[in-house]
């Protein structure tokens, strides 16, 4: 059978593959301790779960609208009009198959072939394969720990050319765990304005937050900002609901309209009885309190893996204020990425993910949405296979 040379340029996600190995070691009755799993280890909130229960028992399993469910839209506009300062409407919202998808759409529908999209490295697995997917060039704009890991404004403006139609920012970062200071995205922001290029800002962490740290969504800057940002979210990361697949794009309306369309071909609407618990998600007064219990249970987590990793010769890792990655330097090991986590995985039973599936070789990224046990035991093994390779 031949593949079409469109899936054949495109790698499939190293997160997940990773993260299915360590799963089928486990399976095998292997005792792997499990640092890849993008995704909390909390349970949906229970009244998330009741409010979906209550839509089942309503009969909410028909097909809904494209676009999502309008109360949801509504809420959604609601949240993002007083969290975030972005002042959209429903008709600015559309509810996707997670915020995967969102992106995924958003692109498609911007990008033409031969456009260039910007891309700062390290980055999340799917963004350069999406633009590849839509024909798109990805420019990688490396950064460097120095910076951690963020891209200045010049470094931005650097890699702007005639070709450049959209940027990628994510804040906070998955691998690194760094959130762009205010002042940083307004600086970013004047540089989008001044280029005339679209901005897709990937918000999916915003809720895990340390230290004080602000998050500003980069549409709000300015009106003018707003009408060239697309702001990507979800409801995986901060109210642990990863396997109900519902996240949501926004956008000035005309992309809206043509992101609906892309879907309409696609996936049609999000699970119809998932959008209700979203919902629930978003009004019920007991979701700050969930969020809040699981952003502690993550700083504890954080300070520990942080300690180990500075208390271990050879490696070091900037702290991260959201999300719940460290990306940890491993240059000093003379192992590639690839090679540094195949052999903690086969001969220590440690999964984590390799720098090279975010741009960057030299380092690894850590999650610690795991238990405190397998996070201590984790980290001794990781520490002992250091310590062999010196």
């Amino acid at each position: 059978m031949k593949i079409s040379a469109r899936v054949g340029q495109v790698p499939p996600s190293m997160t997940l593959a990773i993260s299915a190995k360590a799963k089928a070691m486990k399976a095998q009755g292997i005792d792997v301790c499990s640092f890849s799993a993008g995704e909390p280890d909390f349970g949906t909130p229970q009244h998330v779960v009741e409010a979906a229960k209550r839509a089942l028992d309503e009969g909410k399993t028909r097909y809904g609208p494209v676009a999502g469910e309008p109360q949801l839209r509504q809420a959604i506009a609601y949240k993002l009009q007083t969290e975030n300062q972005l002042d959209y409407a429903a008709e600015n919202v559309q509810v996707t198959n997670g915020g995967k998808q969102s992106l995924f759409n958003a692109i498609l529908a911007l990008v033409d072939p031969g456009d260039e999209v910007i891309v700062p490295a390290p980055y999340w697995v799917s963004y350069p394969e999406m633009v590849k997917l839509a024909q798109g060039v990805p420019v990688i704009v490396s950064t460097t720990a120095q910076t951690q890991f963020k891209i200045t404004p010049e470094r931005l403006k650097a890699a702007i050319s005639p070709k450049t139609k959209l940027f990628v920012l994510n804040s906070p970062s998955n691998p690194t765990g760094v959130v762009y200071t205010p002042d940083e995205i307004r600086a970013l922001a004047e540089v989008v304005l001044e280029a005339g290029i679209w901005v897709i800002s990937d918000e999916i962490y915003e809720k895990i937050l340390y230290d004080g740290a602000e998050h500003l969504s980069i549409g709000s800057v300015s009106p003018q900002v707003r009408d060239r940002t697309i702001t990507s979210n979800g409801f995986a990361k901060a109210f642990s609901m990863t396997g109900w697949r519902v996240g949501y794009l926004a956008a000035p309306v005309e992309l809206i309209k043509a992101t609906s369309t892309l879907q309409s071909h696609s996936t049609s609407n999000v699970c119809t009885f998932a959008q209700y618990g979203a919902i629930a998600a978003l009004q019920s007064p007991e979701s700050p309190g969930c969020i809040e219990e699981m952003r502690s249970s993550f700083a504890k987590r954080r300070a520990y893996v942080l300690d180990r990793i500075h208390s271990i010769p050879g490696l070091s890792a900037p702290t991260p204020n959201g999300a719940f990655y460290v990306f940890v330097d491993i240059a000093s090991m003379g192992l590639s990425s690839l090679e540094f986590c195949d052999r903690l995985l086969e001969e220590y039973h440690v999964a984590a993910v390799p720098g090279i599936a975010f741009g960057t070789d030299t380092c690894l990224r850590l999650s610690y949405a795991t238990e405190m046990s397998a996070i201590e035991k984790g980290m001794d093994r990781l520490e002992k296979f250091v310590r062999s390779l010196q």
